[in-house]
């Protein structure tokens, strides 16, 4: 059997032709929106589809979708510019699943034996309240871990 390379794949029929237009369109657009966001904001958001005029972006959070509204202007510009028919910019968050995981247990950092004792001390001076209770468990917590 003949090797091939993806192209011949993806030009075998009309279906995977139009899917690989597409996809080579999506990549265009994120290109000029990598070129343009400042790069604080460049990796927190992802070109979603081009539809109507319309540009949808996906933002990783709603501070990231309301910074990138002020930059609106210079996006619209920038992608006229570079020859797309881009009339309007709409943000959408779309939640990644990096910001989902959770630090488990092992990657916490543990007190040491010296700041557990310093804790405690603390703790005891105090007067009965929830925070004496919150710094005797966090310090007996603490404890627990370094065994």
């Amino acid at each position: 059997m003949a090797a091939h390379n993806i192209g011949y794949f993806l030009d075998s029929s009309d279906s995977l032709r139009a899917l690989a237009r597409a996809a080579r369109g999506i990549l265009q657009l994120q290109q000029v929106y990598t070129q343009v966001a400042p790069a604080s904001l460049a990796h927190a958001c992802h070109v979603k589809l081009l539809r109507e005029g319309t540009l949808f972006l996906a933002a990783e959070n709603g501070a990231i979708a309301a910074k990138l509204k002020q930059l609106t202007p210079r996006l619209l510009a920038a992608y006229q510019k570079s020859g797309f028919e881009v009339t309007s910019i709409h943000y959408e968050v779309q939640v990644s699943e990096s910001a989902h995981r959770v630090t488990s247990n092992s990657n916490l950092r543990k007190l040491s034996i010296e700041s557990i004792e310093k804790l405690e001390n603390f703790a005891a001076g105090l007067e009965d309240a929830p925070l004496k209770q919150a710094l005797s468990s966090l310090a007996a917590h603490q404890r627990e871990k370094s065994k």
